[in-house]
Order: structure tokens, then C-alpha cells, then sequence
């Protein structure tokens, strides 16, 4: 009998060709598999020091060669009129331009626009030929140049030898080594080899409420990208319709959910378009397929061309063909002042996209990209057309249209917000060029110190005034890690440093009600300590907040039975309201909290059909954790009481306040019955099997600890014999790693 391969197997409901995996056999499974991707495993370049290389590089070197090439020209991919500056900016705008505020993901950050789904996606088409293109920078600079850090560095260098004032630089992006496995691009299905155009790709679109125009359309959270496989908007309107109010409805909501307001967008869209062009010479049918699917001798390049060259003149990109000004690498204020002058017919480009032309004959032309002596009418996208048709977008244009300066201010910090809205604190900005300012809101900013740092001494004196309150294990534990667990390693968003859970909006969520108290008692022992203080010595409210939480998982420690010392690395500083942007801080309130035992109770509404266990594990997540110290962490607060209504859901003792490993016993012990209390499987009863009484009540962030088989067989570690002193400790580094998530200023 012939041998049969050993990835074979029938399809049940695997992509075509393959196997079926584990989602397809257990579509509802918990991936806890997610939380270790991208581990030390995957990186080739183990405890690598990039601070300390990349600021040892030669950084004006660095940038003279980028500009060097930019002006260069080579066979296989020719430069649009010799300059590769608005395709290098086309590069960095689409690795960066991912970001979204729900939940912080996406940027140029891991310059995962080198991996799947986003290498391949429509709108990223010949990205891949520009990452090719640096290659030969990076090889040169080596591991001393992230990906990240190149990809966006040469799009500002191209900004710059087309004359236009960059507001900064910062290095810092660390490279991921994988593909983006876990981040929700949106709910469609989309099949690459059967993408031709904008419109062939979003005909199954689903990620919309309503309808455009209605009061109540809008975007399924978290998402931003207004289609699968777009960065932003389809440049051809809502499902390519050419509607032009209905475009500026979908920037509007894109680029909101993206972080920018009306003038940012506008700043945008009308400074990007002022360089290069867009390419449309070739039907989208005859390309061929992304680099993900395209064939292996290939090598990692996609969208071949059949046509001519595949290239220079033949190339295809997005379908939309022409440039928006006379001048395409020039920064000049021409897109504005002809998108205004000239009235626009809609019109088809030689791959059948819509697109715009002036209806004026003697409107300015712009060169050929490629033969000399030849022009081509100037172009519009749909989306441009909105800008001058949308009110509030029209009375931005007229200002930038007036004041040439202002607009060229605008278009500089909004790109330097674009690139850099991801990177997180200003402590881990690198470089010569970082633009270190207090007035960006943006970058959620925190006053220097101005004082000196407590020491040991006062560190003990400091925890003994804060037992001295009276405020309890429970509460203390609870108010510091709600404080902390604010932090997301997405965008580098949130923590207990800044002390916002005092301020505006923190201090008004429903999650963080019982930290009021807390906060107000622990301002008085700062009060009163700072008060006394003779010299330069003070601390600060954040500092405290983690502190009582430290205090108090080592009394609740001790009380266990396990004494030990909590790590604290002092430092925090408190920032102020007016540097605390309210509406950019609500997008960190949570719907569903595990950790806390919290769910929203809109949460039916906003979940969207996601279960809470699933909005656990993102969480732990974002917190960066691994699977154990996930489940230490919840063990450790549960057993001290951490439900952010104080309540005893979950609560699996009678010892609350010690640290115990009785969660885990619970969970694993066949002396009860685990009965559902609601028809939607959100509350239940656990019930002693000998008696038939309700022993204790648990939600689904409970019972997945023990449901889930990957993470019952941490469980089953801490709930063994031995495995409550290993508990404790592991507890306590986990406590310790979130308390110092946000830390970038005592960390490489």
C-alpha cells in the first residue's frame, strides 16, 4: 500500500487543501496558546541590548544613506519620477496607520507588515516591494535597525528631501518575529485569490451597524479599517459607490477610531496626497496573488504583473491611476488649491476604479511617472472629493487652503502622532530626533520629578502609616491593581504611573468605584508625609497606591502561613487633569474585567457576541502575561477579595484577605456540583454534592480556570500539596510584572 503524507487528512473545515485545525474542530475553544506567541523561543536574538545599539549607531550615516537611495532608481522596480520618497511614505503610513484606539493594536510598532493577514491585504498592495527595496539598509545596519524603526524613519527622510519640515523622530520599535495571530481584523471571510478589486473585496462585508447616513451606522468595536483588508477607507467610497458624503462619513469614523480628529485627518489625507501618485494601469484581474499565496520561487513577493515590465508604467497598485498635482515630489500647497478651483467628474482609471478629473480642459497636468515629455490630468480619489464635500472637513481645507504654514505644521505633528501613537511613554523614545515636548496630549504625558525618591526607611514607615488607616487587605489590593491593570503592551497605554485612577475619567468608572475611598485615604498618608518632610524627599499618590497593594499582599502572605517581600521600585509621578485627555482615557474602560469579576452591564449589547471568558484572555493579554501568571494572578486576587464590588463571586474561602491557594482546591475537587443559575450560562452555583447547598457562586471567569484544559493544568499545580508556596511566589512576581508593565523609565 503506497505511503500516505502526514499532513494529509480529509477536509472538514480547514482552507482548502489542508486539514482541519483545532478552531475548526472546537470553534468556541479558549486560545490560551495566544498568550505565549511571539515568546523567546521565536526571537533569533535572545537578550539583545536594542537601546544600547541603536543609539551607538551612526545615526546622520544612517540617514544619509535612506536619502541616498531615495533619489536612486533600480531595474527591477523603478522609482516613480527617480524618487522612491512617496512610495517609502506610502510604506511607513500603511505600517503605522494599522493603530486603533479600542484596544491599541495595530502600528508600526513589530513591523507586523511584514507577516500575514496585513502583508497580504489589498490595500498593502507592492508594500512588499518597498520593504525589499531597504533591504540593503538594513542589512548594513543589522540588528542596531529594527524593521520598525527603518520602515518609518525612511518615510520621514522621504518627506524630507521632498521639502518638507518633519516634526521629530523617535527610535525605539522592537520587531515581532511572528505572525499577528491573535488581533481581530473583523468578522468577514476573505478569500485573497479572489480579491480583483475594492469592490470584489468587500462585497461580504460585516462589520457595519446600520446603515451610512443613519444615526445609528457605525463600526463594530474594536475595529477602525472601514473594510477588510484596508487600512483606512475604500478611496472609491463605501463599497466603491463614488458617494462622496457617504466617504467622509467612513473617514470619519475610521480615522476617529484611529485616534485623530477632523483637522488631524484632514492634515492627513490633503499632506499625503501632495506627493507621488496612485496606480491603476492594469486591470486588478491579471494580478496575481499576495505574497502569503503567491509561489514559492516567488520569494516572498506578491502581486506579480503580467503586463510589460509588471512595473514603472505597468505597475498596479490600489486600481486608481494619476497623481494629484503638477508636481509630485514637491511639498507645495497644490493638492488643496486644485481640489478647490476645479470642479471634478466622476470617471473610470484604465483598471476600472472609479476616480475623479477636473471638468476645466486647462487644468494643470501632471508628468508621466516614467517617459519623459509625457502628461496626464490630474486625478482624485472619492475620498479627497469628501473632504471638500463634507461641512466640517471643507472649513479645515479653507484654513490650510489661507494659511500654508498652519497646514504644514498640522501635517507634521499629525504624521509624528500617526508614527509614533503607538510607541507608548516618551521613556522609550530613542534617538537624536525625538521630540520630547509637554504639549502633546497624545502621549499621555507626566510632569517631570522635581523631587527625591524615598528610601528604604521610609518605604517601611510609609507602609506602617498606610495599615495605620485601617483600610483592608481586600481594598488595598484592589485599588492597586485596578490602577496598574489600566496598562495595554499593545500601545504602551495605561498603568498606575501618572496616579490617573484619581483623576477623570478613571475615578468615575463603575469598576473603579470601591479604589474612591481607598485613593482619598491614601492621599492623606502623602499628605501627611510630604508635610513633614525637611528636605527634597516626597512621594508621590501613584507611588502609594502600588505600595498599599504591596503592603498588603504581604500581610495577607504571612497571615498564609508563607512570609515574603513584595518587590516596589519607587518613581511614580502624579500627572494633573489638564495633561489627562478624558476622551482618549475612556477608551481604556473595560466592558468585561475578569481579573475583577466585573462585566459591563450594557455587556450583552457592546460584546457583540463575544463570551467574557474570551475578553478575559484578551486581557491577560494585553498585560502581557503568560498562561501561569494569568492564573496566579487570578488565584492570588480572588483569595484576597479583589471582585470590584467587593462581593463573593469567586471567592472560594473563608479566609478572605490570605493569601491561600483554596481558589485552586475548589475548582479541582469533585465534592460539589458546578449548576448554571441563568439561561445565559453568565452565573452559577456551586453546591456540596453531599448536602445539596449552595457552598459558593462563581461567573464564567471563574469556572473557565477549571474548564479550560490548559489552564486547569496550572490550576492543578497550585491546588497540589506542594504547590501552595509556589503559589505564593509566583503570585508575587506575576503582581510584581504588572505593577511594573508602564516602568519604561527604570527599564531598556
Amino acid at each position: 500500500m503506497p505511503g500516505k503524507c502526514p499532513f494529509g487528512g480529509d477536509r472538514i473545515g480547514g482552507a482548502e487543501g489542508s486539514p482541519p485545525t483545532l478552531s475548526d474542530w472546537y470553534p468556541q475553544r479558549l486560545k490560551v496558546e495566544l498568550l505565549h506567541h511571539n515568546g523567546p523561543g521565536a526571537n533569533p536574538l535572545g537578550e539583545f541590548d536594542y537601546v544600547g545599539a541603536f543609539e551607538a549607531l551612526d545615526y546622520d550615516a544612517l540617514k544619509a544613506d535612506i536619502k541616498t537611495f531615495l533619489t536612486s532608481s533600480v531595474a527591477w522596480w523603478p522609482s516613480d519620477y527617480g524618487n522612491y520618497g512617496p512610495q517609502m511614505i506610502r510604506m511607513a503610513w500603511h505600517a503605522a496607520g494599522t493603530y486603533r484606539i479600542a484596544d491599541g493594536r495595530g502600528g508600526a510598532g513589530e513591523a507586523l507588515q511584514r507577516f500575514a493577514p496585513i502583508d497580504s491585504w489589498w490595500d498593502n498592495g507592492n508594500t512588499d516591494k518597498s520593504r525589499r527595496l531597504i533591504w540593503p539598509i538594513k542589512q548594513k545596519y543589522g540588528n542596531a535597525l529594527s524593521w520598525g524603526d527603518l520602515m518609518v524613519l525612511t518615510g520621514n527622510c522621504a518627506l524630507e528631501i521632498m521639502g518638507f519640515p518633519t516634526y521629530g523622530f523617535a527610535g525605539g520599535r522592537r520587531d515581532a518575529w511572528e505572525a499577528d495571530v491573535s488581533t481581530y481584523w473583523g468578522p468577514e471571510v476573505w478569500d485573497p485569490k479572489n480579491v480583483t478589486s475594492y469592490d470584489s473585496m468587500v462585497t461580504r462585508d460585516k462589520r457595519w451597524r446600520g446603515q451610512n447616513g443613519d444615526a445609528d451606522y457605525d463600526l463594530e468595536n474594536p475595529l477602525a479599517a472601514t473594510h477588510q483588508a484596508l487600512i483606512y477607507v475604500n478611496p472609491e467610497g463605501p463599497y466603491a459607490n463614488g458617494d462622496p458624503m457617504g466617504s467622509a462619513r467612513d473617514i470619519r469614523i475610521a480615522f476617529t477610531r484611529m485616534a485623530m480628529n477632523d483637522e488631524e485627518t484632514v492634515a492627513l489625507i490633503a499632506g499625503g496626497h501632495a506627493f507621488g501618485k496612485s496606480h491603476g494601469m492594469v486591470p486588478a484581474a491579471k494580478i496575481g496573488p499576495p505574497p502569503e499565496i503567491a509561489p514559492i520561487e516567488a520569494m516572498g513577493l506578491g502581486w506579480h504583473n503580467p503586463e510589460g515590465t509588471g512595473a514603472g508604467q505597468f505597475t498596479m497598485t490600489n486600481g486608481i491611476e494619476g497623481s494629484w498635482t503638477p508636481d509630485p515630489t514637491t511639498w507645495d500647497n497644490t493638492y488643496l488649491e486644485h481640489l478647490f478651483k476645479f470642479e471634478w467628474r466622476q470617471v473610470k482609471s484604465p483598471a476600472g476604479a472609479s476616480q475623479w478629473t477636473p471638468i476645466d480642459p486647462s487644468a494643470p497636468t501632471t508628468p508621466d511617472a516614467h517617459i519623459p515629455g509625457k502628461t496626464h490630468g490630474l486625478m482624485m480619489m472619492t475620498s479627497d472629493i469628501a473632504l471638500k464635500t463634507d461641512p466640517a472637513y471643507r472649513a479645515v481645507c479653507e484654513k490650510f487652503l489661507n494659511d500654508f504654514e498652519a497646514f504644514t505644521q498640522a501635517f507634521s505633528k499629525a504624521w509624528y502622532k500617526l508614527t509614533h501613537r503607538d510607541m507608548g511613554p516618551r521613556e522609550r523614545y530613542l534617538g537624536p530626533e525625538k521630540t520630547l515636548e509637554n504639549g502633546l496630549l497624545w502621549q499621555d504625558p507626566i510632569p517631570p520629578r522635581d523631587y527625591d525618591l524615598v528610601g528604604e526607611a521610609d518605604l517601611t514607615a510609609l507602609k506602617q502609616a498606610i495599615m495605620a488607616t485601617g483600610v483592608s487587605v481586600s481594598d488595598l489590593v484592589f485599588t492597586a491593581f485596578s490602577a496598574a491593570a489600566t496598562y495595554r503592551n499593545s500601545d504602551k497605554r495605561g498603568g498606575a504611573n501618572g496616579g490617573r485612577l484619581a483623576l477623570a475619567p478613571q475615578k468615575d468608572w463603575a469598576v473603579n468605584r470601591r479604589t474612591v475611598p481607598v485613593v482619598a485615604a491614601l492621599q492623606t498618608v502623602k499628605d501627611s508625609f510630604n508635610a513633614k518632610q525637611t528636605g527634597t524627599v516626597k512621594v508621590s499618590l501613584a507611588d502609594l497606591i502600588v505600595l498599599g497593594g504591596c503592603a498588603a499582599v504581604e500581610k495577607a502572605a504571612a497571615d498564609a502561613g508563607v512570609p515574603i517581600a513584595v518587590p516596589f521600585t519607587p518613581g511614580r509621578r502624579d500627572t494633573t487633569q489638564d495633561l489627562t485627555d478624558i476622551e482618549m482615557f475612556t477608551w481604556l474602560k473595560p466592558v468585561a474585567d475578569g481579573f475583577r469579576n466585573y462585566v459591563d452591564e450594557r455587556f450583552s449589547e457592546m460584546a457583540q457576541g463575544v463570551a467574557p471568558e474570551q475578553m478575559f484572555l484578551d486581557k491577560a493579554q494585553l498585560l502581557a502575561l503568560t498562561a501561569p501568571e494569568w492564573v496566579a494572578l487570578v488565584g492570588g486576587l480572588r483569595a484576597m477579595g479583589a471582585n470590584h464590588d467587593g462581593s463573593s463571586t469567586g471567592i472560594f474561602t473563608d479566609r478572605v484577605g490570605v493569601l491561600t491557594n483554596d481558589f485552586f482546591t475548589v475548582l479541582t475537587s469533585m465534592d460539589y456540583d458546578w449548576k448554571k443559575q441563568d439561561e445565559a450560562g453568565m452565573v452559577f452555583s456551586i453546591d456540596d454534592r453531599t448536602t445539596g447547598q449552595p457552598k459558593f457562586k462563581a461567573t464564567r471567569s471563574d469556572l473557565i480556570f477549571g474548564a479550560n484544559s490548559q489552564l486547569r493544568a496550572v490550576v492543578e499545580v497550585y491546588a497540589s500539596s506542594d504547590g501552595h508556596v509556589r503559589f505564593v511566589n509566583d503570585f508575587v512576581k506575576a503582581w510584581n510584572k504588572v505593577m511594573m508593565l508602564d516602568r519604561f523609565d527604570v527599564r531598556t
